[in-house]
């Protein structure tokens, strides 16, 4: 299983803003400091602003900041929220060819295992992963 770019830089996004409370971030520095296309996260930052993971602000001294404090802000829910697809296989999809698939047992091995992995990220939110800002430094 491997997490989607999106939801990868959702959590990259949420680290950044945590790193300085109060201070508002803008989706060029980010893209900066990641290397990231800024096309990417502008799409990443509006999802988390409508989802109320950030707020965000336009005009001048605007960018985004937590919109909750990192305590509220559960990875198990962001990654339910920015995934769109944990079909592990391809007999996951209603409409999978697969001619075995009434038979297998490995889907309900599978659902375990995902299941295990969402409940391990539910007990973790984004104020256990913080990081100080001066990781973000570029160059560092």
């Amino acid at each position: 299983m491997q997490l989607s770019k999106f939801t990868d830089y959702a959590l990259r996004v949420l680290l950044l803003a945590a790193s300085a409370p109060g201070r508002n971030t803008t989706i060029r520095e980010a893209a900066e400091i990641y290397g990231i296309s800024h096309a990417h996260l502008k799409k990443v930052v509006l999802m988390l602003s409508k989802e109320g993971y950030l707020e965000s602000m336009r005009g001048h001294g605007g960018g985004f900041r937590l919109g909750l404090p990192p305590e509220q802000i559960n990875l198990g829910a962001l990654i339910r929220a920015t995934e769109t697809d944990f079909a592990l296989v391809e007999c996951f999809d209603p409409n999978s060819s697969c001619s075995i698939a009434s038979t297998c047992v490995l889907p309900g091995i599978l659902d375990e295992a995902l299941a295990a992995f969402l409940n391990v990220m539910d007990k973790y939110t984004l104020h256990d992963i913080v990081l100080q800002p001066k990781a973000f430094a570029i160059g560092a």
